[in-house]
């Protein structure tokens, strides 16, 4: 499995029609600057700041920063570039808007050994991780697809209800679409959230796992994997993959 970093993971959500935030990647602080007038989403709502790189627990070794403005993001972005973290330099961070919300819910999609599983719960955040018996799943047999009645079943089962029940059927229904079309072993949104003023749901993270010897398949692909959690890639690592690039 080859794991893609959130930016490029929301960019495949957004591909099968999947509400994300409006979000930049950038490598230095003047690339957000110059965006930032660009973009009036950049100057006009509240952003988010974040390290892009594969790191756990972001929030803690503060790099993370949340309600910011312009000006604040590009101070964030020129002190998280360069830090290192064990073996890992931040190289990139990525800055989207902030998503007002009440409360969180929680979608994925995995490969099993029978098929395939789409998961729902009416929670999400760090509530689903104490929680894991709210989540509900519907299996798939290989080749399979959950039909509308299935999904809108699997969600009235987790606790939806009226028309945030069908909602989360359809949110379900197109992770489902974008975890089979992309060749993924494995899609998740923790959270999701109904977004204040226009009701839609929208994927505020993404967890992508995909089949990284489907990429021949695949000619939009064009972001690197990344290594697992914690470490960077070795050299020789380095230089596979630059091999394989040309192949």
């Amino acid at each position: 499995m080859a794991k893609v970093l959130e930016g490029p993971g929301m960019g495949l959500m957004k591909k099968w029609g999947i509400h994300v935030p409006h979000y930049v990647v950038v490598t230095s602080a003047d690339e957000l600057s110059k965006l930032g007038q660009a973009n009036d989403w950049m100057k006009s709502s509240k952003l988010v700041a974040k390290a892009h790189e594969a790191l756990g627990s972001r929030f803690k070794l503060g790099l993370v920063k949340v309600g910011l403005d312009l000006k604040d993001a590009v101070a964030a972005t020129k002190e998280m570039i360069g830090r290192q973290v064990g073996s890992i330099k931040v190289t990139q961070v990525i800055v989207s808007e902030m998503v007002p919300h009440k409360e969180e819910y929680y979608c994925a999609v995995k490969s099993t050994r029978e098929g395939s599983e789409v998961l729902v719960a009416n929670c999400g955040g760090i509530e689903v991780e104490s929680n894991w018996d709210r989540v509900k799943r519907l299996c798939l047999e290989v080749g399979q697809a959950p039909s509308p009645d299935a999904l809108e079943k699997l969600s009235k089962d987790a606790g939806f209800t009226g028309a945030l029940a069908k909602k989360m059927a359809d949110f379900a229904g197109k992770m489902f679409t974008c975890f089979d079309n992309e060749d993924a072993q494995y899609l998740e949104v923790n959270p999701v959230v109904v977004r204040e003023g226009d009701g839609e749901l929208v994927a505020l993270d993404a967890v992508t796992l995909l089949d990284g010897d489907a990429k021949f398949r695949h000619p939009d692909w064009n972001f690197p994997f990344a290594a697992e959690f914690g470490r960077a890639y070795s050299k020789d690592e380095m230089e596979i993959m630059a091999v394989d690039s040309k192949i």
